[in-house]
């Protein structure tokens, strides 16, 4: 039973300047919502309640906004807005929420390392904090679905083009029943013609005890950073490793197109306006 979980949100959000100057990427609103609000949600919907964020310098917000504000919500109390009261409440009650701070930007290898005395000899999910998954089955729980079943290290993957697999983590191997694979080769950010498939990594892994070992092993690669994908490559050689093809669209909240689409698609979703937004989005359409 996968019981912890981390949430890497150290980077710097170069991609999404200036916006990101004094803010971390990972609060930019869905709406009215932090990214990474959606992302512990995800965890919990997915039975896990135990959570170490892996944050970094200028990421005291999401801390803050974890956290209780009592002032705030004696004035929701005051004004008897219990719906907004309950939603605020919920923010600092919906897990068991830990931080710690990664010192250097060394890449997602060594942030992951930073984790190895929270989650002891267990096996945990990995949730990149600047992702959304858009799904009826949480992304973390169909990546646990298939630990339970395997009992190995699962990370979730997605076909991307061809063209662009230098921009990602790709895997090979076997598919051994729809949407799954046993993976034999894991290249971080290949060349086009030497790329193994056009499967990416999607930012959800399971990973078990054994990362950091291989973590320890693994000598800096790309940007002369820690790369996580090299060091569950090292593992791979002792471990097996499945992919996933989520079920779901993932959001990659560092892109502005993607922050856009997340906007449009979370906004259709939301009861309140989307009627009055779709209608919106119709009429724009056709003047264009």
């Amino acid at each position: 039973m996968i019981k912890k979980a981390v949430i890497p949100a150290a980077g710097l959000g170069t991609r999404f300047l200036p916006a990101t100057k004094a803010q971390p990427k990972e609060m930019l609103p869905i709406i009215d919502t932090p990214t990474i609000q959606y992302v512990v949600q995800e965890a919990v919907d997915s039975g896990i309640e135990d959570i170490l964020i892996i944050s970094g310098k200028g990421k005291r917000a999401i801390e803050d906004h974890f956290d209780r504000n009592w002032e705030l919500e004696a004035l929701l109390d005051e004004k008897e807005d219990k719906n907004l009261y309950n939603e605020i409440r919920h923010i600092g009650d919906m897990a068991n929420i830990h931080f710690i701070r990664q010192k250097e930007m060394n890449g997602l290898g060594d942030a992951i390392r930073y984790a190895r005395w929270h989650v002891g000899n267990e096996p945990f999910a990995v949730l990149l904090g600047d992702s959304l998954v858009d799904t009826v089955i949480p992304a973390t729980q169909q990546l646990i679905d298939i630990y339970e079943q395997y009992k190995q290290s699962v990370v979730a993957v997605e076909p991307v083009l061809r063209e662009k697999v230098s921009r990602y983590g790709i895997i090979g191997g076997d598919e051994i029943s729809e949407g799954l694979w046993r993976i034999n080769q894991m290249v971080e950010k290949p060349d086009v013609d030497k790329s193994p498939s056009n499967l990416a990594f999607s930012a959800r892994y399971i990973l078990t005890p054994s990362i950091f070992d291989a973590i320890d092993a693994t000598k800096p690669g790309k940007n002369n950073e820690l790369q996580l994908t090299d060091a569950m490559s090292l593992l791979l050689q002792r471990e097996s490793f499945y992919a996933c093809v989520l079920q779901g669209k993932r959001y990659d909240i560092g892109s502005k197109m993607d922050y856009l689409k997340a906007i449009v698609q979370y906004g259709l979703k939301r009861k309140e306006f989307s009627e009055e937004f779709r209608a919106y989005l119709v009429d724009t359409v056709k003047g264009l």
